[in-house]
Parts: structure tokens; sequence; C-alpha cells
């Protein structure tokens, strides 16, 4: 047909007819003017698709390079010359493409027509599915090419997907008679993974390996639990009250109790109130021996060691070494106001304190007056807690006309963030396995939120609790907490990881489910 194209031929093409020879010229000047670029390794035969294989993966295939491109090692330069600005990403994509050995080889590219009969011949005795090993290349490469983790000037580090806090608790205690006081500390969980709760007048200890729960004292109607404290070993237990006696029966090794003294003044009746320290056997349950001290209750204690510190309503924080013949070695004054938190360091040099004075103190072993002084809170300071990742780091959150944790160095002296939570803050803790802590908060909102530290980025935001979360303990290996609050509920969260697997599962939350009740 006159209308159409002769097709090439391998081998000699016949010539058109006289006929169609203008209309060939003009259509292969077009195609040649044309705007679009053309590539310099092939030539137009009229109308014949010859696909482009230079982005082919010749290297699986053992496929030598065109010898022009091998002998001269560089790719044809680009029409509008711009071949040096393009070289870096050549170079790059070859990389990915056929890993970091080959950067130093071309990219392959078509075979010509018109190649000698020697590189025909070497082309055609390769069976191009006779496939190489290829090496395996990391799963979690950021590459869209999955190219090995050695390419250089490209950052492959896996994404770490989200770490997931579940949003509800796991069990959940019912506490009657925990009270609704922001200054009082009420919970606190031991080294051997034993839970110690004040309720009202009695103190329980509720067994987190056997779900037991056993009653240790009961104070009777005229007084009530401020404060529990372990001891770092596991072995002591301290609790603060407001008045009255602690019984013979309790089974616990160092126990305050308030004793009652009545006086008549103007015809009214005025309880003065004397903190004692009454030291027991835990193995015969036989009292060792009583130190006294306080004058009103005792809402904060903290241990360091054998030392024991306790804070009250009278202001004042008392050191008391239980080895020592006298009932305190040292009386510390600072706080105007009741002391609502107290909080040793992790090396047991600094002791920080905080009071409904809104101040945070800063004390060492020796001192009997602050060696630093905090006063940006706006309201009663209770939340304390000591980073044990960094040293010097403590965090303190401020009450309901605060709203803010704020982060301190000790060791320079310096106020280094501050995050308004929206909320009164009641508790932090400290992540023992990651940096990471969590805080517990009142008025309005009622929640416990996970943060990561530094960019203090929400990782989870709990609810559940109807009430003020006042209390806050966290497990001895570090993935569980328990909060308490006023609505009588203690819930137990799996909110942080385990030091070996961010994924393994909490052995505690593990064991069981549901709601039990402590009484």
């Amino acid at each position: 047909m006159d209308d159409q194209l002769p097709r090439s031929s391998s081998s000699t093409v016949s010539p058109p007819p006289a006929s169609s020879l203008t209309f060939n010229k003009c259509h292969v000047d077009r195609m040649i003017n044309s705007s679009h670029y053309c590539s310099p390794s092939r030539t137009i035969y009229s109308d014949r698709f010859i696909p482009s294989r230079s982005a082919s993966k010749f290297a699986l295939f053992d496929i030598p390079a065109s010898p022009t491109s091998a002998a001269s090692g560089v790719s044809p330069p680009a029409a509008d010359g711009r071949e040096d600005s393009s070289s870096a990403y050549t170079m790059l994509l070859k990389t990915a493409l056929f890993g970091p050995d080959a950067a130093g080889v071309p990219v392959p590219v078509t075979p010509e027509k018109r190649s000698s009969s020697a590189s025909v011949m070497t082309i055609s005795s390769r069976n191009i599915f006779r496939y190489k090993t290829e090496t395996r290349q990391s799963f979690h490469s950021l590459s869209p090419f999955m190219c090995d983790d050695a390419v250089p000037g490209v950052n492959h580090s896996p994404v770490k997907a989200p770490r997931k806090v579940p949003r509800s608790p796991y069990k959940v205690l019912d506490a009657p008679a925990l009270q609704d006081d922001f200054y009082l500390n009420l919970v606190d969980w031991s080294s051997h993974n034993v839970l110690a709760v004040g309720l009202g007048n009695c103190v329980y200890l509720w067994n987190a390996c056997s779900s037991k729960v056993t009653k240790l004292c009961d104070l009777g109607i005229d007084d009530c639990v401020c404060s529990v404290g372990w001891a770092q070993r596991g072995t002591h237990l301290a609790v603060g009250t407001s008045n009255g006696k602690v019984q013979v029966r309790v089974i616990v090794l160092i126990t305050f109790k308030g004793v009652s003294r009545k006086l008549i003044l103007s015809q009214q009746w005025i309880k003065e109130t004397v903190a004692s320290n009454l030291i027991w056997d835990a193995a015969r349950c036989k009292k060792i021996r009583s130190m006294e001290g306080h004058r009103l209750r005792v809402g904060a204690l903290a241990w360091s060691s054998s030392l024991l510190s306790s804070g009250g309503r009278d202001k004042n924080i008392y050191q008391r070494d239980i080895r020592a013949q006298e009932d305190f070695v040292s009386k510390l004054s600072g706080h105007k106001s009741e002391v609502c938190g107290l909080k040793w360091s992790y090396d047991n040099r600094e002791l920080a304190s905080g009071g409904n004075d809104n101040r945070l103190f800063v004390w060492n072993q020796h001192s009997t007056q602050p060696v630093l002084k905090y006063c940006e809170h706006t309201a009663a300071v209770k939340a304390i807690a000591w980073s044990p990742h960094i040293h010097g780091l403590l965090a303190s959150g401020g009450g309901t006309a605060d709203r803010c944790i704020r982060f301190w160095n000790t060791t320079t002296n310096s106020h280094l963030s501050c995050m308004d939570t929206g909320s009164q803050v009641c508790n932090l803790v400290w992540s023992k396995n990651v940096n990471e802590l969590v805080s517990t908060h009142g008025y309005s909102q009622n929640q416990i939120i996970v943060w990561r530290y530094p960019t203090m980025s929400k990782l989870a935001t709990l609810t559940g609790h109807t009430y003020r979360v006042l209390y806050l303990a966290i497990s001895p290996d570090g993935q569980t907490i328990v909060t308490g609050a006023g609505d009588e509920t203690l819930r137990f969260w799996n909110v942080f990881p385990s030091p070996k697997s961010q994924n393994t599962e909490s052995e505690i939350g593990a064991s069981s489910l549901g709601r039990t009740i402590i009484r």
C-alpha cells in the first residue's frame, strides 16, 4: 500500500516507493526536530517501537554493559548539558539499584542494533534467565528500591512504630474509705511486689503475685492513716497517722502512731497529736522501739537506705536513722505550710520536699536548711519525682492554681522547662525502663497522662476515675502503675515497656483480670 511506511529489517532495507518519499522525509524531520528528548543510543526506525531497557536490572542476568559505555565509564551526556548537576543523583540511583559494589559500574543500556558482531555473539551466548543470587536486603529500609543499609547519603534506620498503651486498666480493686485528700500519700508498692494501702483507720497489704489481701492494723475510730512508705529493700513499712495507737498485731517493721493528749482550754477540747515510731520484728510480730517527733499529722514519708524522712502539717521534716538511739538525727525547717511531698534522689544524696506554701526545696544529707529553693509554682507542690536516667533531673507538679509540670537541673541550679497540663497535678513518677514519665491529675479532668521526655509529647491519656487521681505507685518491674482516687477504686495500668522488650507484657498484669474488693 502506498500510504504505509516500509518496515525496517535487521538486513538490507529496501528503498521506499517514490510516491511516499516526500511523506517519509517530512515525518522523520518532524520527529528529529521535536522538543522531546531523543535518546542518542538508538536510531529512529520510522514507526517501529524499540523499548528502552536502561532501567532494567541486567546485573541479575549477568549481562555485560555495552562496549561503548563500558569503555568510557560514563553515561551519555544529556541533551541540555546538565551532566554535572545530575551525576550525584545518577550515582545514588545506580548504587540503590545494583548495590554498593556497583558504584564504579555504569548503568547497562540497551544493546544497539549496529553493535559489532563480537558483541552480538557475546550477548547471544548468555542465557538471560540465568539469575544470580541476589543479596537479602533490609526489610525496614526506607529506600523505595529496598536497597541495603550501606547506601551512602540515605538514612535507612528502621521506622519505629508508636508504642501502644492500653487505654483501660487490666485490674480494678475496690478500696472503701480511700480518702479524697490532696495532701495525703496512701499508696506505695514495695520491691517485694506488695502493695500497701491506707483505708480510713486501717492498713492493708495486697500481694500482686497471689492477689492475697492482708489487714495489718486498725487504728481505731479516733485515728486515720495519712501516709504509707516502703523502704527500698521492702522489709520495712512506715505508716504516718493523725492520732491514735497501733495495735501489736500489725506485721510491719516501722509504724507511726499518734498519741492523743487532751487539754482543756476555754471549755474547748483541743487535740495535740504527737507522732512516734513503733518498730516491729516481722518474724515475731514484736515491737522493738518507739520514736517521737511530729505534733500534727504525718502526710509524707521517704526512705534513703536506713534513713527515714517524715514531713507533717507542723511544717517540719524529721530525719530518723533507725539504727540510732535518738528519736531523730536532724530537724529540717524551711517550709511555711504543710509538707505534702518528699522524695530522695536515686543516689540518696538529695532530698526534695514540696509544701502547701508553693515551694520546692532541695536538701542534702547534712543540711538543716534548703540548699536550693524554687518558687515558680503558684500552688501546692505534692508531685515530685527524680529521674532515674539523668543525674540531678527533678520534676515537680503544682496544684489547681498552677497545673504545670516543671523540670529542674539541681546540679546547675537551673529551671529547664515547663509544661501546662491544664489540670491539677497530683503525682509524678518516672519510668525505670525508658525516658518517660506519668502524671496523674485532679480538677478538672481526672486523667492519667504518659509523657515522652524531653519532648513532652503525650503517648497516652488514660481515663476511668471519676474523682481526682490522688495516689500513684509503680511496680518493681517498672511496667505497671496503680492509681487511686476518691471514687474508692485502685486501678492497675500497663503503661511502660519492659527493660528488654517494649512488647513484653507485664507478668503482673497478665495474670488476672477483673474486679476485687479490699476488705
